[in-house]
């Protein structure tokens, strides 16, 4: 799948794959996972690739889910196949290791896709948030289980719950982000990273990806999740939350 605001590009054996909507903070439309998840899907099958890079285009990471997709599926608007889940499901089953540039803020999806990358490289001053219950949903990417197993419980409730953000530097020190960098450095630094991963032996770097991550644990929590996020995205509070966040922007 074609997408104008994905852009795929090989560097050797990377596939890097960038948001390019900066305009809309990189927000992302149902055609952006599409085009991602095809990407990733190339990634895994081809034996050229070793590595894939995410990064983005402009001031945002990425601002997480389109929210007019969000309340076109909340009001039954929505037509056609919905790509996210399977974008968020080749991410937590590829093989191939995932790297990410983020240069700066990343909401949603934006900040809980991180936490599937292998290595991630953060801006000091970028900000992390997690606004689902504040949208009347619940989180995803299988986000439940990976928050508190990399962040605790306390503090992962707290980006919940509060919605406090996670700043650059405090993402770094509590082990979400390897280095947290001025914003300048950090796709040079994924980037060689990257290469670095894409020049190793390919089959050990896989079996070790593989025995360092529990596939089906996350996979199962992810699809409860998704149960649940969809019959939240039908309720009064989430139609209400999106239809204050259109009218405020």
């Amino acid at each position: 799948m074609s997408e104008e605001h994905i852009i795929v590009r090989r560097d050797g054996a990377v596939l890097e794959i960038q948001f390019n909507r900066p305009e809309k903070k990189n927000a992302i439309t149902n055609a952006m996972y599409g085009a991602m998840a095809d990407a990733i899907t190339e990634a895994e099958s081809s034996d050229d690739i070793r590595a894939v890079l995410f990064s983005s285009v402009g001031d945002f990471f990425s601002a997480g889910n389109d929210i007019k997709d969000f309340a076109a599926q909340s009001s039954g608007a929505f037509e056609g196949p919905r790509h996210v889940g399977r974008f968020l499901e080749v991410a937590i089953k590829a093989e191939k290791p995932i790297i990410a540039a983020v240069q700066g803020h990343a909401v949603g999806v934006g900040t809980t896709m991180l936490f599937q990358c292998d290595l991630v490289y953060i801006a000091e001053d970028a900000r992390l948030t997690v606004p689902f219950i504040d949208l009347g949903v619940v989180p995803e990417n299988a986000s439940s289980m990976t928050m508190v197993d990399r962040l605790g419980h306390t503090r992962a409730f707290a980006l919940f719950g509060l919605g406090e953000p996670l700043h650059g530097r405090d993402a770094a020190a509590w082990g979400l982000a390897n280095a947290a960098l001025p914003s300048g450095e950090v796709l040079p630094r994924a980037r060689a990273a990257a290469q670095i991963i894409a020049s190793k032996p390919a089959g050990s770097m896989r079996h070790t990806k593989k025995l360092m991550r529990d596939r089906e644990a996350l996979m199962a929590r992810m699809q409860e999740e998704g149960e649940i996020f969809a019959e939240r995205l039908r309720s009064p509070e989430a139609a209400a939350a999106f239809t204050a966040f259109l009218t405020k922007r």
